[in-house]
């Protein structure tokens, strides 16, 4: 990890103690990562227990069809790969899956909150693994920082700032797939601007799934002498046009794989998004520091699609349209007391404003979408506002331990009007929903800390109707509360050697699988989420780099009950893999020459809350690259991912839209492809 000179201020430190002592303790990085000398937050090194950072050196030379696929490099992270055109996938852990229902897992770009209302992942899509500087994963439930979606722990994805480089990489690729990205930084005399653009077009992997995007971004940033001030402003903006191919039935799927049925001959989507923010960051005194961050996001979709082909029933073609505008604000005051305690505590305001709008279609009509629909099922307006405090202490009785109290509170309202009837309804009253948390670090020797966290966090209903919202004789519900517990250990037997064991558990009352796009509500009352988290790196010598991770987990029902009176009790929660796994080597021949391979594992999961439907979706795959440099500022690479041409599938239950023949639906993914790249350095 590369550390900038920093100045003898609050911000060193808290910097130096996040990759010195602290640096240490729970925290695994794979790759580089630059941290910056200006003020900031403190780092999550200095605070947090399950921490793991990606550089940016690690990501920055992949080729992927959508972001999300990045994060398949970190331990214990599942992959959800729908593939359904704009509506890609996500990335989840700590056995919350990605099927839309528990959206588990909240997402930051620098900083910035980055879900939708649903608490879907969207907002990565925006960034292209080029403007990448690091990826950071929290796990757990000891994180104060944020409330809304943080159910099973954050993902923050920060894009590069300051340097002065100008970096291009050109893709050709399986299925016509085009990509260019220009990254371009200069820095000078406190003053920092970054740009970046990348377009990527494809014909995908099936029939009918071509997909068009760009994205385009800035950034500056202007430091004061002395970095004492930080001014920054940054803004992205994000298109993409996209055909669905639709589900397989198992059928189809056996038939031809990469076929789409002509159901779904006019299903696609467009997307736009846009992400405004300006940060504020103050070093009042050497031992006091603000960090203001203010923000706003659109999100625009009009998405088409058509589940089967059942003529009747309940209308499988469909038109779901979102319009989401949240703005908010972020805000931390952190004081260093002594070198024994240091107090850190923060606000959040966001305010929502959303649209969404659901036309439902009879099979019998046109297939364009231009006929007028069966039904209008959705066309809803609604807020949705959030009110969240924090505060927590790092507290050193001695030099060897480290204890972390910490506290979160978070206040709810907002009021939605259904225009198809013209009713009003006012979001659930949860009152202040209450976060108490502590982590605590013991370092048995320079080379190994034990750590130990607990804490509680909480899951509310989201959507523009019920069961967010109360219209007459809506049940109440109550807020779900996880309550979180691990223990772990970290060791570095050796130089360039980091290894990690944890055991953890996260219990939830009155939890809900709830789905906003379809209206679709699964009282799941009691769970229990456990796991053991094994990682390792290692630096073998100037030529060989190898690392591997594997998480066991198991998500599972404690005590609840079907609509129809069945006990859910000790059945698991579907599409929750029992196991994720990673493996990965990389080889330095010479200087010019570098070879790489990284396998990821997935287990089989259940698709129905009854467990009665069978397992599906387990893989192993194997990716392989091959790096050549062609000059100091020019290379080349091949990469061939599933190099086995291993064929596996995203598989959900469709018990909605096949009247009463309810079944599996497959996405398949895609076999093995290769792709060539140029990377320039200017």
């Amino acid at each position: 990890m590369r550390i900038k000179a920093l100045p003898l201020t609050l911000a060193t430190l808290l910097a130096s103690n996040a990759h010195g002592a602290d640096s240490g303790e729970a925290t695994l990085t794979l790759g580089a990562v630059t941290v910056s000398a200006a003020p900031g937050p403190l780092p999550i090194q200095t605070l947090l227990t399950s921490v793991d950072i990606l550089g940016g050196d690690k990501v920055a030379d992949k080729n992927v069809g959508n972001s999300w696929e990045l994060l398949g490099q970190m331990p214990g992270v599942q992959l959800t790969e729908t593939r359904m055109g704009t509506e890609s996938g996500k990335a989840t852990f700590r056995a919350f899956n990605g099927e839309g229902y528990i959206n588990g897992i909240k997402v930051l770009i620098d900083g910035v909150p980055s879900n939708v209302n649903s608490g879907n992942q969207r907002f990565i899509d925006m960034i292209f693994p080029l403007d990448i500087e690091y990826i950071e994963v929290v796990r757990g439930t000891n994180d104060p920082r944020y409330g809304l979606h943080n159910i099973g722990g954050n993902i923050n994805i920060g894009t590069r700032q300051g340097g002065n480089y100008t970096d291009a990489r050109l893709s050709y690729g399986s299925y016509d797939t085009r990509e260019a990205q220009l990254a371009v930084g200069r820095e000078s005399d406190g003053f920092a601007q970054n740009y970046f653009v990348a377009k990527q077009d494809t014909d995908g992997h099936r029939d009918h799934a071509r997909s068009e995007k760009y994205s385009l971004g800035g950034k500056w940033f202007y430091t004061t002498a002395g970095n004492r001030l930080r001014l920054g402003l940054s803004a992205r903006l994000y298109e993409h046009t996209a055909q669905e191919p639709g589900y397989l039935t198992a059928a189809e799927l056996a038939a031809d794989r990469r076929q789409s049925p002509s159901r779904n001959a006019n299903d696609g989507g467009d997307r736009d998004m846009q992400q405004i923010s300006a940060d504020i960051d103050w070093q009042i005194r050497p031992d006091l520091m603000l960090s203001n961050k203010l923000y706003h996001n659109r999100y625009v979709e009009d998405r088409r699609i058509t589940f089967t082909s059942y003529a009747v029933g309940n209308a499988p073609r469909q038109r779901r349209q979102w319009d989401e505008t949240h703005s908010g604000l972020l805000s931390t005051l952190t004081w260093r007391a002594s070198q024994m305690l240091t107090l850190d505590g923060g606000i959040n305001l966001e305010r929502q404003d959303n649209e969404y709008r659901r036309y439902r279609y009879s099979f019998s009509d046109p297939t364009d979408f231009s006929a007028t629909p069966a039904r209008v099922q959705n066309d809803d307006r609604h807020t949705f506002n959030n009110v969240g405090a924090y505060v927590q202490a790092i507290i050193r009785p001695v030099d060897r331990l480290k204890i972390v109290p910490a506290f979160r509170a978070d206040r709810f309202s907002g009021n939605t009007r259904l225009n198809t009837s013209g009713v009003s309804a006012p979001l659930q009253d949860y009152g202040w929903i209450n976060q108490p948390k502590l982590s605590m670090v013991y370092t048995v020797s320079p080379g190994a800390h034990l750590y130990a966290n607990w804490g509680k966090t909480f899951q509310i209903l989201t959507g523009s109707r019920e069961p967010a919202y109360l219209t007459a004789g809506q049940t109440a519900y109550k807020p779900s509360i996880n309550t979180g517990k691990e223990i772990g250990i970290k060791v570095q037997p050796a130089p360039g050697t980091e290894a990690r064991l944890a055991v953890w558990q996260q219990d939830a009352t009155d939890e809900v699988a709830n789905m906003p796009s379809t209206g679709t509500t699964i009282g799941l009352g009691e769970t229990r989420r456990k796991g053991i988290d094994l990682q390792l790196s290692s630096r073998l010598n100037e030529s060989w780099t190898v690392w591997a991770s594997h998480a066991i987990q198991d998500a599972k029902v404690v005590r609840a009950y079907t609509s129809g009176g069945v006990p859910l009790a000790g059945r698991e929660v579907f599409s929750t893999p029992r196991f994720v796994t990673n493996l990965g080597a990389e080889y330095r021949a010479s200087a010019d020459w570098r070879l790489g391979l990284q396998g990821r594992a997935q287990g089989d999961y259940y698709i129905d809350e009854l467990n009665a439907k069978g397992k599906h979706g387990g893989f192993a795959v194997l990716d392989a690259s091959l790096r050549y440099a062609l000059t100091p500022k020019a290379s080349i690479d091949l990469q061939v991912r599933n190099l086995t041409d291993r064929k596996y599938e995203y598989v959900w239950y469709d018990n909605f839209f096949w009247g009463g023949n309810d079944q599996p639906m497959f996405s398949p993914a895609p076999g093995r492809s290769g792709y060539l790249s140029l990377n320039l350095k200017m």
